[in-house]
């Protein structure tokens, strides 16, 4: 087993030095004030121990939409990553939709209120979503894969949902009618804040719900892999978790 800090380069390159294959998952920092020129920064790090230590796969998870070189919050920073690891040999971006697991944060006020807010507009409008273990489930296949997995792949869920769909899968576990809501734009900036997101995540995440909900966090083409996991249980067992 090898530790290294992200941050310190030439300690990860060592790390890395004589892998077979590399998962790469960039963390984020939501607490930040400037989210995203540290997770670039991070991003940097991981390139140039990747580069010195030229594992022969890597398999980088990355997001739905990470095509776009502007205007998509999050996932730019995504597009960033694609960017700077696109030389490596043997490299496969696996973009995953959103993790069903996000929910998770609205369980409180769900369970207090009965009221879901969503800044996925409208109620009815399908997304993509993916369980997060699935993903890694397609992760651990490709690095185990006898060929060379395709550059670009994406992964989501057995199907797309709704917030209304989203809401009825928690009304169950939660015990008590659950009324989604379209959180008028206006106020996302300030639900966010209270939520403890510092400044720079909240100006991320509110441009990548923009860029959602003009349709541009989607598919770019090729090949998609779906994981196996409903919605509805995914949501039973973050309402099974004990609260921290």
């Amino acid at each position: 087993i090898a530790v290294a800090d992200i941050v310190d380069t030439e300690a990860l390159s060592a790390a890395l030095r004589d892998a077979e294959g590399v998962l790469a998952i960039v963390p984020l920092n939501p607490s930040r004030g400037d989210a995203a020129a540290e997770t670039r920064s991070l991003i940097d790090s991981l390139a140039r121990a990747l580069e010195a230590a030229r594992p022969p796969r890597t398999v980088a998870i990355s997001d739905y939409g990470a095509q776009h070189a502007a205007g998509t919050g999050i996932t730019l920073l995504f597009h960033h990553l694609e960017q700077r690891l696109g030389g490596l040999p043997g490299i496969a971006f696996l973009r995953s939709a959103e993790h069903m697991q996000n929910w998770g944060r609205s369980l409180g006020a769900a369970m207090a209120t009965g009221v879901l807010a969503s800044l996925h507009h409208p109620l009815d409008k399908r997304f993509p979503t993916v369980s997060a273990p699935d993903v890694g489930l397609v992760a651990a296949e490709l690095l185990d894969a006898a060929d060379v997995p395709p550059r670009i792949l994406h992964a989501e869920g057995p199907q797309r949902y709704t917030p209304i769909d989203v809401a009825a899968a928690l009304a169950g576990p939660l015990g008590r009618p659950v009324q989604p809501v379209a959180l008028p734009r206006g106020q996302w900036e300030q639900a966010l804040a209270a939520g403890g997101l510092g400044e720079g995540y909240v100006r991320l995440v509110t441009e990548l719900y923009d860029a959602h909900n003009a349709g541009r966090i989607e598919v770019e083409g090729g090949e998609v892999r779906r994981g196996t996991t409903p919605l509805a249980e995914v949501l039973a067992a973050l309402v099974r978790q004990p609260a921290r």
